[in-house]
């Protein structure tokens, strides 16, 4: 009989090593994720301005989450926002990034981002727009709830469920308070207008970013990068043939942004793929060289 006391003992201390030890490798994670994600954030091409504000959050709620294990006074932190900007600025791409530090630091449960446009909120009978709401921001539990063209919501006749949408996912706000962020995207001046259709929905988004337009360097720039994370490389002709596309659409005004820039990069990859499939001997530098020939408009 007396082994079972020294035997239990010896389990319990084991059972609180392997605790001590979980908590720790989670520590180690978490550190991990924090660093990788701020990588990520200074990667990024321009935008100093919201990078700026995404590390104020990401300081604000882990000091605000520090100060509360010493039993300090803490403000709520509401971390709703508003990213306003046009398509390819980079706002997928920045609530990604947020979702892993805020996860780092333990304000978010997993860190995910649900994405998610108004055919995916919006039903076609009444009650049916509330469900599909409900189910997105369940799915979003523990991440961010990012719904682009988000003005679209406001759009429609008094008929339409769009402004059930908005309202339903007012309401999941309150009863879900910090259990996820919600993230409205759009278009600079129509989600101004979409913030008007609502007196009470501005203040409940205290954080506002507005992502600016890349300027035709920075395109250029991101261009390289994606051609670099390929194993690709852009000859000196094939950069100047891609400045005077980029300078062309700026001119015209139907700049993409970074969308465009993917686009082009894309097809000029395909069509280096025919044209070095044509040779008789392929070599390495054949492999990893698009010239101009390959960067087209259209």
């Amino acid at each position: 009989m007396g082994i079972w006391p020294v035997f239990f003992e010896g389990y319990r201390i084991e059972k609180k090593a392997e605790k001590e030890i979980s908590k720790e490798l989670e520590q180690v994670d978490e550190k991990k994720l924090q660093e990788e994600a701020l990588r990520e954030l200074n990667s990024l091409i321009g935008l100093h301005k919201v990078k700026e504000i995404i590390y104020e959050i990401y300081a604000f709620s882990q000091l605000q989450m520090k100060r509360k294990k010493e039993g300090l006074a803490t403000d709520p932190i509401v971390l709703h926002m508003i990213f306003k900007g046009n398509p390819g600025t980079g706002k997928t791409t920045v609530a990604r990034i947020l979702g892993k530090l805020l996860k780092g630091i333990g304000v978010l449960e997993k860190g995910h981002v649900v994405e998610v446009e108004r055919a995916d909120l919006v039903g076609e009978y009444i009650g049916h727009t509330a469900h599909r709401v409900r189910e997105n921001v369940k799915k979003a539990l523990g991440g961010i709830l990012f719904v682009d063209e988000a003005y679209s919501l406001a759009r429609g006749g008094e008929k339409d469920f769009g402004k059930e949408a908005i309202d339903t996912l007012v309401k999941e706000m309150e009863d879900n308070r910090n259990k996820f962020i919600l993230i409205l995207a759009g278009y600079k001046y129509e989600m101004e207008y979409f913030l008007n259709t609502n007196p009470g929905l501005r203040s409940r988004f205290p954080i506002q970013i507005d992502f600016p337009d890349y300027t035709i360097e920075e395109l250029l720039q991101i261009a390289e990068v994606m051609v670099k994370n390929r194993q690709y490389k852009l000859t000196e002709s094939a950069k100047r043939k891609l400045m005077k596309i980029l300078i062309k659409n700026d001119a015209s005004r139907e700049m993409g942004n970074a969308r465009m820039v993917r686009n082009i990069i894309e097809k000029a990859i395909r069509k280096q793929a025919v044209r070095v499939l044509n040779k008789v001997n392929i070599t390495k530098e054949d492999l990893i060289t698009i010239d101009s020939i390959d960067i087209r408009e259209d």
